[in-house]
């Protein structure tokens, strides 16, 4: 019985010890704790750690596994690193759809999590597939992105390629909660490279974090998996409470004593960050909180003494010596006492004369300050700053003396355009980068609110097909908008005011280039941005002859709650849509229509105010309409691209052009859908090219490729797949 005791005893001091132990494990004493070797900052924690972390970043440290877990929308997540600066957390997770089973879908909604739009791609692996990433729940539906993956031939595979043959990638729109995919065939057959042992294979969907994921020909026989496949994706997490500005009214604000707020750039909560000159975790008071940094300690900036304030430190020079007293700077400088005193008695009278010519400039000056004050105040200046911060908008302001030296004080030799807009001068900033300074027309008082936010809304669009708006300055009479120089001039130059001919080939491309534009600005901003001045003239061409868009001047955002805006009809003859012309309601479906009228002028290299043979013909739309159901479109086509695009492809870009033209909107389609069909008809062109010289079985099945190509072009448009379509990502 003693002995029955005394393994009793053992077995109960051995059950404390391990509770003793599993305790410790979720102990935390400061504001960072760390499991398996990944640190875990606050507001993140672990569960029954001190301090205890913050709602919905609960985190769970196994006593024996593989490392530290996270709940979301009740699904556990390994985690494989959290960043407390950039607000990332990247976990390991199986966010995949796939094509041949039943839809499933990756959720992030109601929580403080969403897919990071700059550190993950959406990728899709199959062959002839569009890949669309939903952008609905709960019934509403519509597409926010996807990419299109296209098999010719087997040696066009290349492992480490995902590029648009078996794989293809696009970005991640910004502030993605859900993960759900829809899959549709382009050529509507089944390509013999989307077989496995002659069983149709299925493609697949997912997110992953950029450059982790190396695509493999294996891989397309792999789509089919019943177990899942983990993979590492970012997310970007924020503090739940609604922006800065309504944060700081309520008491569970977050962001601690020398800390800022910013908003988080999903648009969904803030984050907060140390002050500069500050250190430490924003969340947390006290030590572990937001410390001063002693600059005299870590880096002895200054040439002697070195003072640190709080949050910043300065450098004191020994008497009789002046400067800024820093290593990198002016340092320490003087002269002896006895010096300085003959210099200036000698110096005397010329610095009189100095003074009085000094006083004459302060005058100027004030005087010069003062105009440039009201004119900044007039033209919504202090409005346009208090919105930059609030937005976190990338917009510069220039003073004007900046501008005036960039254009050696807006020479007429600096002029490259004129026209109703204003004056267009080159620049050339401080920094040697060139810029296009534009004199914006004159701004109406009683619209300055709207001026401003559309400033902001422009600053912000950031697609590579649209000339970037830089900067502005509105310190003079009429504002100055700095943008980026492009250097080949407008796309009209290049179409009828040169013998340098342009290929069919790359007049596609900046086609396909302008179109993915515009549907940018339809789509992917924060507000619909309508350009109202589409045509040939606004579309320039860099070095590469790569298309941007430009000319903002008459561009009008719409609310997304509003189908349309009213307002005075702005745009250029023979561009203009006709229904904006006759009702003054502003719609999307307005640049679709000018945009059909520059696709029929990079058909035909006429202009939209047709020089007809007959003087009662003079719109080049109405007179290609004509034509095209007369069945003589050859005889206003551009022989070049007759002859190099061949009848059937013309005849498939001109019926696209026509209902771009339709006199009704609603019986347009949709910007984004006249992208697609416009890099797929590209896209079947090249693999045209390339079909006319290889000899591949599995495409030389007959001696018609070229019109198996145009007839599959001819039936590619978006009725065939969909109502809408993705934003165009995959290059």
């Amino acid at each position: 019985m003693p002995k029955t005791m005394f393994y009793l005893l053992l077995l109960l001091s051995l059950l404390f010890l391990t509770q003793t132990s599993a305790s410790s494990v979720y102990s935390m004493e400061s504001s960072t704790s760390n499991c398996s070797n990944v640190s875990i900052p606050y507001p993140f924690g672990i569960v029954g750690g001190n301090p205890a972390p913050a709602q919905g970043f609960e985190i769970t440290c196994p006593l024996y596994g593989s490392g530290p877990r996270i709940r979301i929308n009740n699904v556990m997540f390994g985690i494989i690193n959290i960043s407390l600066l950039d607000g990332f957390v990247t976990i390991s997770a199986n966010a995949t759809s796939q094509q041949c089973k039943r839809n499933s879908s990756f959720s992030l909604e109601g929580t403080n999590f969403t897919f990071s739009d700059t550190r993950n791609k959406f990728t899709a692996v199959g062959c002839d597939m569009v890949a669309m990433l939903l952008n609905g729940s709960h019934g509403s539906r519509g597409y926010s992105g996807g990419c299109a993956s296209f098999c010719s031939a087997k040696s066009d595979i290349v492992d480490g390629a995902c590029s648009g043959v078996a794989c293809c990638q696009a970005s991640v729109p910004k502030g993605l909660k859900r993960l759900e995919s829809e899959f549709t065939s382009i050529t509507g057959q089944l390509s013999r490279h989307n077989r496995v042992n002659n069983t149709p294979a299925c493609g697949e969907a997912f997110i992953v974090e950029q450059n982790s994921y190396a695509f493999s020909r294996g891989d397309l026989s792999n789509t089919n998996r019943d177990n899942p496949l983990y993979r590492p994706v970012v997310l970007e997490w924020s503090i739940y409470g609604g922006n800065c500005e309504e944060a700081r009214r309520s008491s569970s604000y977050a962001c601690k004593e020398n800390s800022d707020c910013y908003n988080s750039s999903n648009g969904i909560g803030y984050r907060c960050n140390c002050t500069d000159g500050f250190h430490g975790n924003p969340y947390l008071q006290g030590p572990d909180g937001c410390q001063d940094i002693d600059e005299c300690t870590m880096k002895s900036p200054c040439m002697h003494e070195c003072l640190n304030t709080k949050g910043n430190f300065r450098c004191k020079c020994p008497a009789g010596m002046t400067g800024d007293g820093l290593k990198e700077g002016s340092g320490c400088n003087g002269t002896g006492t006895m010096v300085i005193a003959i210099v200036t008695g000698l110096a005397l009278l010329p610095l009189l004369l100095i003074f009085m010519f000094w006083t004459y400039w302060l005058v100027k000056k004030r005087k010069l300050v003062k105009i440039r004050q009201r004119f900044f105040m007039q033209n919504g200046g202090m409005l346009l700053k208090q919105k930059l911060f609030s937005h976190s908008a990338p917009l510069r302001i220039f003073t004007s003396s900046e501008l005036d030296k960039a254009t050696n004080s807006f020479s007429d030799d600096n002029i490259i355009g004129r026209g109703g807009f204003g004056i267009v001068y080159k620049g050339i900033l401080f920094d040697q980068m060139v810029v296009a300074i534009k004199k914006a027309q004159r701004v109406d008082q009683n619209q300055i609110e709207q001026f401003v936010n559309e400033l902001v809304i422009l600053s912000q669009v950031n697609h590579k097909n649209v000339v970037q708006l830089l900067g502005c300055c509105l310190e003079t009479e009429l504002p100055l908008l700095v943008y980026e120089f492009i250097t080949n001039g407008a796309l009209f130059h290049r179409l009828h005011n040169t013998s340098v001919l342009i290929s069919w080939e790359d007049r596609l491309r900046i086609a396909v280039e302008t179109a993915s534009a515009l549907a940018y600005l339809h789509l992917a901003t924060k507000e619909p941005i309508i350009h109202r001045d589409v045509k040939s003239s606004n579309i320039l061409l860099d070095e590469n002859y790569t298309a941007k868009v430009s000319d903002f001047g008459a561009s009008r955002p719409i609310p997304r709650n509003q189908t349309h805006v009213t307002t005075l009809v702005q745009g250029t003859l023979g561009y203009m849509d006709p229904e904006y012309f006759q009702t003054s309601q502003l719609t999307e479906k307005s640049d679709v229509y000018s945009f059909g009228v520059v696709l029929i002028e990079l058909l035909t290299r006429q202009k939209p105010i047709y020089d007809g043979k007959t003087d009662d013909v003079r719109n080049l739309a109405w007179h290609f309409g004509m034509l095209f159901y007369q069945n003589q479109l050859l005889e206003i086509v551009d022989p070049q691209v007759a002859e190099e695009a061949g009848t059937k492809h013309v005849k498939t870009v001109a019926q696209l052009a026509l209902r771009c033209l339709r006199l009704k909107g609603e019986e347009r389609p949709r910007m984004i859908e006249v992208a697609i069909e416009l890099e797929a008809l590209r896209r079947l062109m090249k693999q045209h090219s390339v079909q006319q010289t290889e000899t591949d079985p599995l495409l030389c099945e007959s001696n018609h490729n070229a019109d198996v190509i145009i007839e599959a072009s001819s039936r590619l448009s978006l009725d065939d797949i969909s109502e809408e379509s993705m934003v165009l990502g995959c290059k």
